[in-house]
């Protein structure tokens, strides 16, 4: 027993695919706008005007900075051009996630022969390390690190 196909069926069935569409479509957009973290610079025409002349001072530190995480424990070393520990007088590093600030974690470093080193607990997945660090002569050195926890990653695997 079949039914015959309407003009009111077709249109219920056209609402109802453009009203699911529509419905993800919304859903998306707001989880979109709900997690993205924000601006980098409040002024991006005042942060260029500065730009080249802060990235040439930080290029001339010459400082090379590698993460490593292990057993809880995420250590950063910062070398200098002859990979020497680096002269840095002050550090901050914040790491969170790229998509949203809720997981942002600002830890306290220790520095021990050239490392310097905290406890933090991250989850799996991908993690920035926003890193600032200053040289005896007041140079600020920034840098962003990503960083992945978990599985290993295989260039074009799916």
């Amino acid at each position: 027993m079949s039914r015959e196909l309407t003009g009111k069926h077709v249109l219920a069935i056209t609402v109802l695919a453009f009203g699911v569409i529509i419905a993800v479509n919304l859903t998306m957009a707001f989880q979109a706008v709900s997690t993205f973290p924000g601006l980098e610079v409040k002024n991006s025409y005042v942060a260029s005007q500065s730009f080249d002349r802060d990235r040439a001072a930080q290029d001339a530190l010459h400082w090379t900075v590698t993460p490593d995480y292990a057993d809880g424990i995420l250590s950063i070393t910062i070398t200098d051009a002859a990979g020497n520990p680096a002269p840095v007088e002050d550090l901050a590093v914040t790491i969170g996630r790229p998509t949203h600030v809720r997981d942002d974690q600002t830890p306290y470093f220790t520095y021990h022969r050239g490392t310097f080193s905290t406890p933090l607990a991250l989850g799996e997945g991908r993690w920035n390390i926003h890193l600032s660090a200053k040289a005896p002569d007041g140079t600020l050195f920034r840098q962003r690190l990503d960083h992945y926890q978990g599985a290993t990653v295989t260039e074009g695997a799916e």
